[in-house]
């Protein structure tokens, strides 16, 4: 098989500044080492892995023809408790879908360009507490 881990996606940003401040400050990525290049941007690392780049090109300079459409991008996350009540703190809007049957929490927010973020929490559910069914 070719292709055998992803390993980042870009995202091109109106506000290079405050899109690198809300992946860091509100989803603890880090921003750390990117080669020099011709146009301005971030590379923001979770785990020690480059996983998200971003880019701020002039209209000028972007590519011509449509990369397509993009629905959402999920992180696999820790501390439901802390990561929302950073949410709450900071006035962002947020979205919960608990998934009982396997312990999920999944949490929905958008970036500040709309972009759809899933912060996926395994195992904050326990099974004991899901609602009685109908």
């Amino acid at each position: 098989m070719p292709a055998d881990q992803l390993e980042h996606f870009t995202l091109e940003c109106a506000d290079l500044e405050r899109t690198k401040t809300f992946y860091c400050d509100m989803l603890g990525l880090t921003a750390g080492f990117r080669p020099q290049m011709d146009f301005p941007g971030y590379w923001l690392y979770c785990g020690g892995v480059a996983v998200v780049h971003l880019m701020k090109k002039e209209a000028q300079d972007r590519p011509r023809t449509n990369t397509g459409r993009l629905d959402h991008i999920a992180f696999k996350s820790i501390d439901p408790d802390a990561t929302l009540g950073r949410f709450r703190t900071h006035g962002i809007a947020y979205e919960e879908n608990k998934v009982w049957e396997i312990g999920l929490l999944q949490v929905f927010v958008h970036d500040p360009d709309g972009l759809q973020i899933e912060l996926n929490f395994h195992g904050a559910l326990k099974k004991q507490d899901a609602p009685a069914a109908v």
